[in-house]
């Protein structure tokens, strides 16, 4: 899944040693989509891709991530993992050239569906 938003904010990271003894990090983020309403996405990004993406506050990005939840104890719990993160300026100029143009068509003109023919017994 893909989603594009700005970081609002970086927690400080977070690193810890496993039962099995290896070491782990994971570094978190907030970010918030720029639509019409506005969501509040909180991800993060595990091991090795804790320290490959560094993101700051303000950075506009593109973020690929998967959803995964888990029950403990009688009760669920989800997770979105991030697993790669575009940076793209606020324009959206980070898109790919075939999508810009697309995106930058003029729609169609809409069709005249008033054909004037008042025989429509229709109220509305």
């Amino acid at each position: 899944m893909e989603v594009e938003g700005r970081i609002i904010q970086k927690l400080d990271p977070v690193s810890g040693v496993s039962k099995a003894g290896n070491n782990w990090s994971k570094q978190e983020y907030v970010l918030e989509t720029q639509e019409a309403y506005p969501k509040k996405i909180f991800f993060s990004f595990f091991g090795d891709r804790a320290n490959q993406y560094p993101l700051n506050v303000g950075d506009t990005v593109r973020l690929s991530f998967d959803i995964d939840s888990h029950e403990f104890n009688g009760r669920w719990f989800t997770n979105i993992n991030g697993w790669k993160a575009e940076k793209i300026d606020a324009t959206g100029g980070g898109t790919q050239p075939q999508q810009a143009a697309a995106q930058a068509q003029p729609m169609p003109p809409m069709p005249d569906f008033n054909t004037g023919d008042s025989t429509d017994d229709l109220p509305f």
